[in-house]
């Protein structure tokens, strides 16, 4: 007997699902993101199974034991998740095509022992030919290709691995729905089954996540809240340096951050980042250095600004690396606050290495690439700048200071203590 299709309506950014269509979710308030869907009649027995079998414990008699770590051997990737995978677990991988987020996880696999490997993107001969590029030589590695995510997992339960790798989300189905692979539905419930699976076994599962074009995991905001730690593989695809950045975890901090490069032979943890994105650096005019912290690591980095006469009526502002609006913030306190007019000028301004960096701390070195541009004079080449510039022209403080001058010290740096934007202005 044939299941009725049922029509539903579900939330595309909180996952909330509605039996009639409304403009605005009363869930999450947002407006328009109620979408069609049509789903089989039931629910997966997952979901309206009775009786399950749970323990009552008193908070005070919970034992905790975070000896059940596993480690990855991938010391960068050991940083973020908080010193290794827990048991149980559900981590969650989202990152642009091609930046290398299977890579990763091919080479967390080859250092680990009875990892299950399900991949519905690729055939198992095109991972074969990753793994031979990368040097993979584990014979412990069981791959299955395949988009049906309950067969993979009954046969994973067999076997019971140490690790399972999902590569992709967006690219399993649930046979209950139906719907394709990516669509709303799909992605929630395929994350819930995981989860439950997960948390019923003790088998930690390691989930790749297609992005948007905004930068945003694909699919529900449910699928974030479903897992325990959420990370970004961040970067340039036509640059070497990759972030691997932390952004939300139930195990460990959620400021940390990894750096590898992306080589040919895979993933290459970088030990000393400064040293990577300081390796073709040159004192020139418009260039500046400062020390930024990604996570809890200060990391030198180049700034590069280039300040051109404008050929149209309004200058031009743009950022590589940097928001956009706190370069025109910054471009307007330099006028009123230091004689260069920068009315008529374009400012172009580039961030060395791929890097994308938010914090205030590095205003200083921005507006120093800007004037030394406009100057055409260059900066002392071992000069260091950090401080964040406020509305009236001063120069603020910035946190772990100290750290950030040390990091500095240890490249052969030196740190000058500015008061305002005037005394940046008399460097040259």
């Amino acid at each position: 007997m044939s299941k009725k299709n049922t029509t539903i309506w579900l939330c595309d950014q909180c996952g909330n699902e509605f039996s009639i269509w409304s403009g605005k979710c009363s869930a999450c308030g947002e407006w328009n993101s109620l979408k069609e869907m049509k789903v089989q009649g039931g629910k997966p027995t997952g979901s309206n199974a009775k009786n399950r079998d749970f323990v009552v414990e008193k908070l005070a008699n919970i034992k905790l034991d975070d000896s059940g770590r596993q480690s990855t051997l991938i010391s960068e990737l050991d940083r973020v998740l908080g010193g290794g995978v827990v048991p149980g677990s559900i981590i969650l991988l989202g990152g642009e095509p091609g930046i290398g987020k299977s890579t990763l996880l091919l080479q967390l696999a080859n250092n680990l022992q009875n990892v299950f490997y399900l991949s519905a993107e690729e055939s198992a001969s095109q991972i074969k030919l990753r793994a031979d590029r990368l040097g993979i030589k584990n014979d412990t590695i069981t791959l299955v290709s395949t988009p049906d995510i309950e067969s993979a997992i009954r046969e994973a339960e067999k076997i019971r691995p140490n690790l399972i790798i999902v590569d992709s989300i967006q690219t399993i189905e649930l046979n209950l729905y139906d719907a394709t692979p990516g669509s709303l539905v799909q992605v929630r419930e395929c994350g819930i089954y995981l989860q439950q699976f997960a948390k019923r076994t003790g088998i930690p599962v390691m989930i790749i996540g297609h992005v948007t074009k905004e930068g945003n995991l694909a699919g529900p905001r449910i699928l974030e809240h479903l897992v325990d730690t959420v990370l970004y593989l961040e970067g340039d695809r036509f640059n070497d340096a990759r972030i691997l950045r932390g952004v939300k975890n139930r195990f460990g901090p959620t400021n940390e951050v990894g750096i590898f490069s992306m080589q040919e032979e895979g993933m290459m943890e970088i030990k000393n980042p400064s040293e990577l994105f300081l390796a073709e650096r040159k004192s020139e005019p418009g260039s500046a250095i400062t020390v930024a912290l990604e996570g809890t690591r200060p990391v030198l980095v180049e700034i590069q600004a280039l300040v051109v006469p404008t050929h149209f009526g309004y200058p031009k502002r743009t950022s590589s690396g940097f928001d956009l609006n706190r370069l025109s913030l910054l471009a307007a306190v330099i006028a009123k606050k230091t004689p260069i007019n920068l009315s008529n000028s374009d400012i172009y301004l580039n961030v060395i290495g791929g890097l994308k960096l938010r914090e205030p701390a590095i205003d200083l070195a921005v507006c120093a690439a800007i004037i030394s541009s406009y100057k055409n004079k260059a900066l002392p080449a071992e000069l260091c700048l950090f401080g964040e510039i406020g509305l009236l022209g001063e120069v603020r403080q910035v946190v772990r200071s100290q750290e950030r001058q040390k990091e500095a010290k240890a490249l052969g740096f030196e740190s000058k203590e500015l008061k305002d934007l005037k005394g940046l202005n008399e460097l040259f």
